[in-house]
């Protein structure tokens, strides 16, 4: 079946830099691609990674270029070979190519997860790749287990929270550092056993008062800058330490005797792009977040902006005052 060109409406960047940079454009959306479909659009998932997109801390491949890895829609058109899905079908998705600032695209079948009717669009919009990510850092990095003690920074953002509520599914006890009062009650209503706040003193001598100075089994560091050589501090011997981000900056070159040999701490620095590249890896971490949406797997929407409003998006998120998810909403015509 062949389609006519669709005029879309999509967030572009000319080059690396602030928000400023993001500017809303007009394009002609080809007919998909043999493997490829059509998704229209109904919610869009704003992530800390687009923001390393846009600033060129990750490189894009080619300027300029569109933005966004996450969001969930409906199926408008099919390309030839593809044959498990249906026009019509809701479906979610996550990962590169980066495109997803739009009304509409074109994107490879495989990477189309189609949606339970128990999950709302703007729920996997906000939750799958933060979900893939999770089940990435408790299955592939580190395997977590009922009695573990994880540490997790930024515990009331969105990646936080549903690693939170992840690592309680599988009974282990979480500690999480937060920047506010407001932010720990936030964080424990989501299932969060103690919350450290950061502006109260030193939080790796909080940790290891709360773990009888035995240190956690697992940390989990979306902070970097000098957080991540300080939570190295406050893990057991034989524990993990996994970077997932850099929100205070590069920490720069570590030296080995952080991490040995007297306290024998292991450091991870996983990359969700990389796991999400291979196909039987994404479906079995798009699946499993599903399931735990189904059971339950909740963020709380902190902001919703239209798509031309996503520099305002961008702005929020790197404000330090957001407390969930934060969405873009197409408009439902071009």
């Amino acid at each position: 079946m062949s389609f006519a060109c669709l005029p879309i409406s999509r967030v572009m960047l000319s080059s690396p830099g602030d928000a400023s940079q993001l500017r809303l454009s007009h394009a002609e959306l080809p007919p998909p691609a043999a493997g490829e479909i059509r998704v229209r659009h109904t919610a869009i998932g704003v992530n800390y990674v687009d923001i390393y997109h846009r600033d060129g801390l990750y490189p894009l491949p080619v300027w300029p270029s569109p933005l966004g890895v996450e969001a969930a829609g409906w199926v408008e058109a099919l390309g030839p070979g593809v044959s498990h899905l249906h026009i019509g079908q809701r479906v979610a998705y996550a990962g590169p190519p980066v495109g997803s600032y739009s009304s509409a695209r074109n994107l490879p079948a495989w990477l189309a997860l189609p949606l339970p009717d128990a999950v709302a669009d703007a729920a996997a919009a906000s939750l799958l790749l933060r979900g893939i990510t999770a089940h990435m850092l408790f299955t592939r990095v580190y395997r977590l287990q009922a009695g573990d003690t994880l540490l997790v920074h930024a515990a009331a953002g969105g990646l936080g929270l549903v690693l939170t509520q992840w690592a309680k599914t599988l009974g282990a006890r979480v500690i999480g550092t937060v920047s506010s009062a407001a932010k720990a009650a936030l964080a424990r209503r989501y299932g969060l056993d103690h919350a450290v706040l950061r502006h109260e003193g030193n939080f790796a001598d909080a940790v290891l008062t709360l773990t009888d100075g035995q240190g956690v089994d697992y940390a989990i560091d979306g902070i970097g800058g000098d957080t991540l050589a300080a939570t190295l501090g406050v893990v057991r011997p034989y524990g993990m330490v996994a970077s997932v981000g850099q929100v205070a900056g590069d920490p720069g070159p570590l030296p080995l005797s952080l991490l040995g040999p007297a306290r024998s701490v292991a450091l991870a620095r996983p990359g969700v792009f990389r796991y999400l590249s291979d196909p039987a890896r994404y479906q079995e971490g798009g699946l499993a977040t599903l399931a735990q949406l189904a059971g339950g797997l909740t963020l709380p929407v902190d902001s919703e902006f239209a798509l031309a409003d996503a520099a305002q998006a961008h702005r929020r998120l790197q404000s330090g005052q957001s407390a969930g998810a934060i969405l873009l909403r197409p408009d439902s015509q071009p």
